[in-house]
């Protein structure tokens, strides 16, 4: 199947190799062009503007965004109508508001456009394992698309889950979910590093895939870190970035009115990360020497 890709990132670059591994004819740009040039080598058939991608594609056409969600994605679309036609499919795979794409689709419907949101799980090793795809959009827009799906995805690993805005409502719920999933695991073993045991936290990780309940890929990453970086983990820094998905799905539990204090005080603790010295914290000790004449540690 033919395909234009946008934007060759780390995922975004694997996420080609795949297709044209499977037989795909892909036309791919990036905003740099040493990543098009470079996947080219691999296969690819490069273009260097919106106008060339749309201009190597036979109609109906279809284009597959993967560029930080937001202005950038915005910026892609808007380019993009102005060389596409009626009938042509745009594919947004970042991870997108799904509110983003509510708005969307009718309006690029109104332009003869169809518009399909995938949500992409897999990271890194999707190249190796494959893609989990979640994907929402009029039946009439996905069902096209599905050798594209099935070629990315391992066995079972991609689903059409519902209309417009779906998929990437999904993938916003997968990645809230993380959120929990990450910081339990990161207070389990914070737990276990302080203890006066000497415990080989790789080790611990190895055991725990072995039969375990608590058994996770996520689990197998932390066993490889603790390997590769030694388990003090002395040079990183606990500054944790968060890329949207978690406080939209914190928002959409309050406006669901459902409780979700895990994922919740798991987007907090990434908040509380990014700063050096808290200011909460301060006040916190600062109220304890006064009702209780407790102990502070002064700079």
């Amino acid at each position: 199947m033919q395909l234009g890709f946008i934007g060759l990132g780390r995922m975004g670059a694997n996420m080609v190799r795949r297709l044209l591994r499977d037989g795909h004819e892909i036309v791919v740009y990036n905003r740099t062009p040493e990543k098009t040039r470079e996947i080219v080598g691999e296969g690819a058939i490069g273009a260097f503007s919106i106008e060339e991608l749309v201009g190597k594609l036979a109609a109906p056409r279809a284009v597959w965004i993967m560029v930080p969600a937001g202005d950038a994605t915005e910026a892609q679309i808007v380019e993009l109508l102005e060389h596409l036609e009626p009938g042509d499919t745009i594919i947004d795979g970042g991870n997108t508001n799904f509110h983003d794409d509510q708005r969307r689709h009718p309006d690029l419907a109104s332009k003869g456009i169809r518009y399909v949101d995938a949500g992409v799980s897999g990271g890194i090793w999707g190249l190796q394992v494959g893609y989990c795809l979640m994907v929402g959009g009029d039946p009439a827009a996905v069902e096209p698309l599905v050798p594209l799906f099935t070629s990315l995805a391992p066995p079972d690993g991609y689903r059409h889950v519902g209309g417009p805005g779906a998929g990437h409502y999904v993938k916003m719920v997968h990645n809230g979910i993380e959120y929990g999933l990450m910081q339990a695991y990161a207070e389990g073993f914070e737990i276990m590093h302080a203890s006066d045991y000497d415990l080989d936290l790789g080790r611990i990780a190895d055991l725990w895939m072995q039969g375990s309940v608590v058994r996770s890929w996520l689990l197998e990453l932390a066993g490889r870190a603790f390997k590769a970086n030694g388990q003090d983990l002395d040079h990183l820094k606990g500054w944790v970035a968060d890329s949207g998905e978690g406080r939209w799905t914190v928002q959409e539990a309050i406006d669901r009115d459902v409780p979700a204090p895990i994922i919740t005080l798991s987007l907090q603790a990434r908040f509380r990360s990014r700063q050096d010295d808290s200011y909460g914290a301060r006040v916190l000790a600062a109220l304890r020497n006064e009702f209780g004449g407790h102990a502070v540690k002064t700079e």
